[in-house]
Parts: C-alpha cells; structure tokens; sequence
C-alpha cells in the first residue's frame, strides 16, 4: 500500500482585489464622516452616553411616581444646571487665575534662578523670562486710521462671539439629543435589535437588555466615583492653600477618564502652579503627595472593588483608541474614548453581529485555550505549553484532569482533526509530537499521586494499561489519560497499539494487569479497528476490565453510536474525568 501524501493543499485563491480596495474606501469614508461630521456627531454620542449615565435616574423618578416625559425631563435639566453652575465657578477661578499669572511667573523665575544644578537651561530660561523688553517706540507699529465698513464689524462680532457660541450650541444638542434618547430609548432599542438580529428574537433583545443594563451601571458608577475623587482633590487643595482648587479638582476628574496618560496632565499644571506661588517647595511635594495618595487609593482600591480589575479593555486597544477619536474630535474625543470604547466592546460580546469589536478591542485571549494549546505545538513552543498549563493549574479548582479534558484533549482533538484533512506536513506532525511529550513529562514531576485507599493490587505499575489506537495522536492522548489515572492512585502505565502484536503480547502480564483503557480520538480510527483491538485485548487479557476512551467525542458520534450499540467494552467513556471516575469504582468493588 503506498504511503498517503500529507502534503499541504495549494494555497487558496488570492482574495478579489476589488472587495480589498472597497473595503479601504469604505473605512476611508467612515473616517471621513467621523472628522467632517463632528459638530453633530460629537454631540450625540456625549447624548448617548449621558443618556446611559441618566437612564437609571429617570426609571427611579419614574418609581416615584412622575411621568416618562417628566422624569426625562427633570433628569437631564438637573443634570445640565449642575454642569453649568460647575461651569460657572470653574470661568471664575480661571479669571482669577489668569489675573496672578504674571506675580507667579516672577516667582518661578526666581526659583528656577535659584536652581544651581541647571546650567545653561537656567541662563536660557532666565534670558527668555527676564530679558529687556523691546523697546516700545521703536517696536510700536504704524496704524493707519481707516473707515470700518459694516462688513468689517460683523467680522469682528463673529471673531468675538465665534468661541462663546459654539460650546452653547453644542451643549443645546447634547441636551436635545439626551431628552430625545431617553424619551424613546425602547423604540432605538427595538431598531437596534432589528439590526441586529431579528431572526433570534428572544436571544438578541436579552443581549440588547443586559448590555444597556451593564453599561448604564458602569457609567454611572464611573460618573459617580470620578466626581467624588474631583471633590476630594478640590478640597484637599483648598485646605493646602492651592489656588483655583476646584478647577484643578475637575481637570483631575476628568481625567480619570483618560487611562495612563490622564494622570500626568492631571498633575502638571497643579504641581507647575505650587511651585510658582512660593519660594520652597513645600506646597509643591504636598500636592504631589496628594495626587500620588488619592491615585493609588482608587486605582489600587477603589476601582478594582467596583468595577473589577479589568474593564475588558486590552491595553493597546486604550491608548489606540485614545489616539484615534482625540484626532477625530480632539479634546472632547479623548475625554469619551474609553467609555465608547467600552460600550463597543459589550455590545461585541453580547451581539453576534459586532463580535468584531470585542475580538479586536477587549482583553478577552482571541483564542480559546485548546485553539492556545494547537497554536503552541504547531509554533513548537514547549515552554509556552508548559506555561499554560502551570498557569491553569494554579488557578483555584483546576485540576489536571480538568487541564487534559478542557485544553490538552481538545488541543489534541484539534490536530488530529487537521492531519484527518490532510492539513499538516509530517515535520510538522513530528514537531507537535515533540512538544506534547515535553509537556507531559513536565506534567509528570509536578508531583507524586497522594495516598490512595485503592486496593495495593490496583496501584501496582502496570495494573492499569492505556492502550493508544492507531491516530497519529493517539499516543500522547494515551499518556495524557496514564498521567490523570496515575493522580487518581492507579497504577497506570501508556502503551503504544504495538503492545497489541503478537511479537509484545508477553509483555501483558495478566497477572497483574485489571484494567486496560484503549485511548482513541475519533479522527484516524474506525469501528472495525476498534473490534480489532478489543478481541486481541480480551484474548490475551481475558480478566482484566476493558474501557473504551473515546475523547472528547460529540454526543452525536456515529462511532460512539455504534460501540454503545454493540457494547464490545465494559463502559465507554469520553472524558479523562469519567475514566479516573470509573477506574477509581472499579477497584473499590
């Protein structure tokens, strides 16, 4: 019989380039859209998200017995004054600010001045911030009188009221965008299940629901807690003699929304401003002090205990997105980019259709541990196989059955699947063949089995044979399934299908064996070679129970259907857990 090609099959066919080229064009437009769309745009995703902030606030008005529209109503219009009266103290302190800039410039020129380890930078400085004045007269440009045209004043009106218009008239939006998503939220979420995914009704509204629900938890909470760290850094400012202590108090909550680099410029402007109000520096390393201590308690405390220790964002997907809406929206879009982000991520993780969002932006590994665990052997990898499992291992409740049935088996199962399909090269087989064994000769000097009540008979060397099929895996599944009995206090011992020929029958002693387990994946064996075994194992083991390892086999396996039905084996099972389970009720009868 000539040997099977195992080549791999040619490489599939260059994907269209048209699709390619529609697909840039088509994340060019939405970018475009997003930039050239921002005076409304921003104003109704900061209404959708106020509008997850205020949701709760509205269902517990409405308890108290006011209208839907009422209860709207009443909650965004609280919110919005307590927003401009905040305002309104922050242009105050800011005007104050701005009116001592000069007297705190004087100081810190001194400071600096005062600095001996500076060199050059301090001459530099000192000849930027303290040199002569350009001489007035001389510097003074000519103005030419000239007849202003009512054209020209509009320009100047326009100049003027330009900056004080825009952030009324985007707060406008927001508020009309936020009643509006409030007043008819069950009918955009009914059109967002609609686009979702009409055709599992039930499946897709209970996602939408527990994802609203979610999010208006967490934003709130985040809202919540962020102004409470804004109102304990004004007024641990004010006590230390800061000036405009509630404005730097707002820019640190706000902040908070910004992960890695908020804290910094939280910082910076409060710590530039102590050092320039008084010679030392003692109010200085107060208010660093301060901002370090209040920033570990919430990161370290506060947030951890409400939110958890992640907010199933990875890392880069932060600082990506930060990047990316601050230079779409700027300042505004890097103060909503992580909670958009988190909300992209949710609805990923609860609807299907936008899975896409919570692959590429959540922390959740992209791959399944067994899909991990084939990825490692292919690589060749043993160090990262070994890794996985101790780090699995450690977790409270795993144990390692629990590791060889939900990773190593299924990992297993994966490429016995591949080679079935005639998707993987002999060196590559041999690789993942070597890596596995590594493994599992690591796995076997974690530790020795505990004491064992099984009868001294049944934990004998060799009482308890796993016997491999013919798959390319089968082996390695075959000591796996020796490894766990072994834990379990039997005396387990692998053996390859060789043990089965006629010239290494004498090395079966039916003596000693009581147990044989033929340890197959379902993917390079058939019924026939299964009979085939199992015959020569009762032949030369006529005492011994038999069991039939079938792993990680779907409920609807015609294999399993048909050993079931002609019942060749004492028991078949599909888990490392069963077969421990019944070895260990076998020699306790």
């Amino acid at each position: 019989m000539a040997p099977t090609d195992r080549r791999l099959p040619p490489p599939p066919a260059a994907a269209n380039p048209v699709a390619g080229a529609a697909m840039l064009v088509s994340a060019a437009v939405i970018v475009a859209a997003l930039y050239f769309g921002r005076d409304v745009l921003v104003p109704l995703v900061l209404a959708v998200l106020m509008a997850f902030v205020l949701a709760p606030v509205a269902k517990a008005l409405q308890r108290l017995g006011l209208g839907k529209g009422l209860s709207v109503l009443a909650a965004v219009l609280a919110t919005f004054l307590v927003l401009g009266a905040i305002g309104t103290a922050l242009g105050a302190q800011a005007v104050d600010l701005a009116a001592e800039i000069p007297r705190y410039a004087a100081t810190l020129r001194a400071k600096l001045g005062a600095l001996q380890g500076l060199g050059d930078l301090v001459r530099r400085g000192q000849e930027l911030l303290g040199g002569a004045a350009p001489d007035a007269a001389a510097a003074a440009p000519v103005v030419v009188a000239a007849p202003r045209s009512d054209a020209a004043l509009l320009g100047v009106l326009g100049n003027v009221l330009g900056p004080l218009l825009r952030p009324l008239a985007t707060a406008g939006l927001v508020i009309i965008f936020s009643i509006l998503v409030l007043l008819y939220r069950e009918d955009l979420r009914d059109r967002a299940i609609r686009l979702a995914g009409a055709r599992d009704l039930h499946r897709t509204m209970t996602a939408m629901n527990d994802a609203a629900a979610r999010l208006s938890r967490l934003f709130l909470a985040q809202v919540a807690l962020n102004a409470g760290y804004a109102v304990l850094i004004s007024a641990v400012l004010a006590a230390i003699g800061l000036p405009s202590p509630l404005l730097w108090g707002i820019l640190a909550g706000l902040m908070r929304f910004v992960p890695f680099i908020g804290t910094p410029i939280a910082i910076a402007p409060p710590l530039l401003l102590a050092a320039a109000i008084e010679p030392g520096w003692t109010i200085a390393i107060a208010v660093l002090g301060v901002f370090l201590v209040c920033g570990l308690v919430m990161g370290q405390v506060l947030e951890p205990l409400l939110f958890g220790r992640r907010t199933g964002l990875s890392p880069l997907s932060v600082v990506l997105a930060a990047s990316f809406w601050a230079f779409l929206w700027g300042p505004i879009g890097l103060l909503i980019a992580t909670p958009l982000t988190v909300g992209l991520v949710v609805l990923g993780r609860h609807v299907p259709r936008f899975e896409f969002f919570d692959v590429m932006l959540g922390d959740r590994p992209p791959l399944q541990p067994q899909e991990s665990f084939y990825q490692r052997a292919l690589e060749g990898d043993a160090d990262g196989l070994v890794e996985q499992a101790r780090e699995f291992l450690a977790e409270d409740g795993n144990s390692l059955t629990a590791y060889g049935d939900n990773v190593a088996l299924q990992g297993l199962v994966l490429a016995q699947n591949d080679w079935s399909r005639e998707a993987l090269e002999p060196e590559r087989m041999d690789i993942i063949r070597n890596q596995v064994g590594i493994l599992l000769d690591d796995l076997s000097d974690l530790g020795a089995a505990g004491p064992s009540s099984l009868p001294a008979e049944w934990q004998a060397e060799g009482a308890v044979l796993c016997i491999a099929g013919r798959g390319p895996f089968d082996p390695l599944a075959a000591r796996l399934a020796a490894l766990v009995l072994h834990r379990a206090g039997l005396g387990a011992r692998a053996e390859t299908s060789a043990a089965l020929e006629n010239a290494n029958l004498a090395r079966l002693d039916p003596a000693i064996v009581r147990l044989c387990l033929l340890s197959v994946l379902e993917e390079g064996n058939s019924v026939a070679g299964l009979r085939y075994f199992l015959r020569r194992i009762a032949r030369q083991l006529p005492e011994a129970k038999v069991i039939v390892g079938l792993w990680d086999a779907p409920p609807d396996s015609a294999m399993l259907a048909a050993l079931r039905e002609e019942g060749p084996a004492d028991a078949i099972v599909t888990s490392l857990g069963e077969a421990a389970a019944l070895g260990e009720a076998m020699a306790a009868r």
